[in-house]
Order: C-alpha cells, then structure tokens, then sequence
C-alpha cells in the first residue's frame, strides 16, 4: 500500500523506521492524550512495528508511515485500520488516526494525510463509514476531524479521560 500527496508518502512501516518511530513515541507532548506511556527503549517501537505488520498481513490495512518528501524523513504516522476489538461499543470498523513529531505540527500534514486514507478508504475500499476518535482535551485533533467532515456522535471514558467519537459517511464526505 503506498498513498502520495503533493508532500508525502504513506507507506507501510518497515523496520528501519524504529528509531524514528521512538523519537516520536517517546516524547510527552505528543502522547500526552494517547492514553499510553511513553515509549523508553527503541526494542518498543520495533514491537509497535511489528504490530502494525501483522495487521496489514491479517486485515489488509494498517497505519501508514509518514514520509516528508522535502526532508525524507518519517514525520509520523496516518491512516485508516481496522479495529477488531471493541472501541465504544463498535468492532470491526475503519479507524481513521494519526500522530506527528512536534517539529511538524501546524503544517497541515495531519488534514493532508488523513484526506489521502479517507480517499482510499471510501473510493478504494468501497467503505460506507469510517471512524476516529480524539480525546476531549486534544483541541488539534478534534479541529482537524471537525474540518475533514466528521460528526461527533458522542463520547467515552478511557483511564486518561473522555474521547469523542466521531463518524464520516461516504455521502457526507467533502
């Protein structure tokens, strides 16, 4: 699977991206409402890694890394996976995300790459909704979802606090 922007690629992750990866997850700021700690040893970025390879084997789609054209470096991670355990009472849907080093907030990388996954996900995959979820205190996040065309359709509790649900149909979509 590979997505491209008029700036990025979105590509599967391979190993080499770990130490990238761990720069990201090991830094509060940006899993400040991830609900998960920080990452301390590059060996859990590997694991993360392989995670998200298995899911691309098992369910054809996972996060995509984030290639910055101009540097061609992984600024971060986007894109749509299947959620095969349950999240505020649904499964087995499409969950759009994505998380960006600090150096790059503000650019519109986030809005960018998520248009290209709800592309594909709608007119690739055939998909009718697609999902996402943000934490009620993650103003960013929410913005970027509110202006891609999502709706919140309500909220709940995780052990860091309340995340908004949010849903996109194909008819609503921009």
């Amino acid at each position: 699977m590979h997505l491209e922007t008029e700036r990025l690629i979105l590509r599967k992750f391979e190993e080499a991206d770990a130490q990238r990866m761990f720069l990201m997850d090991s830094n509060p700021e940006v899993m400040k409402y991830i609900g998960m700690p920080t990452l301390s040893d590059v060996s859990e970025s590997q694991n993360v890694i392989k995670m998200i390879q298995k899911q691309y084997a098992e369910n054809g789609i996972g996060r995509l890394a984030v290639i910055e054209k101009a540097s061609n470096l992984l600024i971060g991670w986007s894109g749509l996976k299947l959620l095969t355990e349950e999240m505020n009472g649904y499964n087995n849907v499409y969950d759009l995300g994505y998380r960006f080093m600090p150096e790059v907030w503000g650019k519109g990388y986030a809005l960018e790459s998520a248009k290209a996954s709800l592309d594909f996900g709608f007119n690739g995959l055939k998909v009718d909704v697609i999902y996402a979820h943000a934490h009620s205190e993650n103003l960013a996040s929410n913005h970027i979802l509110r202006k891609l065309g999502f709706r919140n359709t309500g909220e709940f509790t995780e052990p860091d606090g309340i995340c908004f649900w949010y849903e996109l149909n194909r008819e609503n979509y921009l």
